[in-house]
């Protein structure tokens, strides 16, 4: 199924992403990190204010990504650095998973890279969450370090830093 990513641009999507940013975080993440660990970086870092600020104050593009069948199954975001695509956010919804969307959300960002003359993605991944690295994995991410975190209220983000180099065409 051809999927389309549409650039949020404007408060209607905003408030879009933020509601999948809740629904998806609370399913997948909770048996990862705590509840309280969840609302708290759903507040601080997906919230409309956050997104907002991070669209129009810190360089972040964000997508929804739609179906063909007309539905959201999901986004992402990422922002260019130093060369290279931070891929900060990539979120399906449950019932989407297993459909290659994610599959197909890499190659569009592998296409935009070599568009824009970026010569990795990177990202960070839950240490624990095993099902992600398997697919980072498979795609062709490597890990190249272990980073934790110190978000604030008592909670640190776990992470391992993973990489891909992209071709140029």
């Amino acid at each position: 199924m051809e999927l389309r990513f549409l650039q949020v641009n404007t408060a209607e999507e905003t408030a879009e992403v933020a509601r999948l940013a809740a629904e998806i975080w609370h399913e997948h993440y909770g048996s990862i990190i705590t509840i309280a660990q969840i609302d708290y970086m759903i507040e601080k870092f997906q919230s409309v204010p956050a997104i907002t600020d991070q669209i129009h104050h810190q360089g972040y593009e964000y997508y929804l990504i739609h179906n063909g069948e007309g539905s959201t199954a999901g986004y992402m975001s990422a922002r260019e650095e130093e060369g290279k695509l931070f891929l900060s956010k990539l979120y399906i919804s449950k019932e989407y998973r297993g459909r290659s969307y994610a599959s197909q959300a890499l190659i569009f960002l592998e296409k935009l890279c070599q568009d824009r003359n970026l010569t990795h993605i990177w990202l960070t991944v839950n240490r624990d969450n095993e099902s992600s690295i398997a697919v980072y994995t498979r795609k062709g991410f490597r890990t190249l370090r272990e980073q934790v975190a110190d978000i604030g209220n008592g909670f640190v983000m776990d992470d391992y830093i993973m990489e891909k180099e992209i071709p140029v065409p």
